[in-house]
């Protein structure tokens, strides 16, 4: 039944992108199955999974535009650039107005250059960078071109904004968060995120369940 079938799922908090493959893997008792482009632990949401003959298909999945809702929070860092790490630096955003995340949200559009964060899955000689994060080692990292093609927002309170965001293939949200505060000037960080689309398909697209997962099988 799902053997050469894109998979889709929708990840849950604390889950790897990995785990949800071998949770599938075993479930469904499939042979082959690989994903189409990780999610971050502290991150839900959409995520494709190939099968048998379809992982040949993986890299064109990924090269798909992506959509993105979540919350940044300014006025504090951290050193992930989201939550798997400690709030510090704290700062007063009480003189942080509409106006000025306005001006910063336009800067965001369109074609810019992003540096992938050090906490990334980006691998230096083999090795993750994340590895070499954890060590206290850090390597100085070249800007990539990136495209964001909405970027939507409504501040919740003083400290929380929310967002929506369409961007291509490459691009970091947790960067985006981070940025987003160095602009205002207060600091800032990716507290949530929910990816809701890749390319033309969305979480709506999901009818079965799977113990924790839920999922469809086209």
């Amino acid at each position: 039944m799902y053997t050469d079938k894109i998979i889709l799922t929708d990840k849950p908090l604390d889950w790897t992108s990995t785990d949800v493959v071998r949770f599938l893997k075993k479930k469904l008792s499939l042979k082959k199955v690989g994903h189409a482009g990780s999610l971050d632990p502290r991150a839900t949401g959409l995520l494709i999974l190939c099968t048998d003959k379809m992982t040949k298909r993986i890299n064109e999945f990924m090269d798909y535009e992506k959509e993105y809702q979540g919350i940044i929070r300014i006025g504090a860092r951290t050193k992930t650039y989201d939550t798997e790490s400690e709030e510090e630096d704290f700062r007063e955003v009480s003189g942080v107005s509409g106006k000025m995340i306005e001006d910063v949200r336009k800067t965001f559009v369109g074609e810019t250059e992003q540096i992938p964060p050090m906490h990334s899955a980006l691998k230096l000689n083999g090795r993750p960078l994340y590895k070499l994060a954890r060590k206290g080692e850090t390597v100085e990292l070249k800007a990539r071109k990136i495209v964001i093609k909405e970027f939507g927002i409504k501040r919740l309170n003083d400290e929380e904004i929310f967002f929506n965001i369409i961007c291509s293939k490459g691009t970091y949200i947790r960067s985006i968060a981070n940025d987003f505060g160095e602009k205002l000037g207060v600091g800032g960080y990716l507290k949530e995120l929910r990816r809701t689309r890749i390319g033309i398909y969305d979480l709506n697209n999901l009818n079965e369940t799977a113990g924790e997962i839920k999922f469809s099988a086209i």
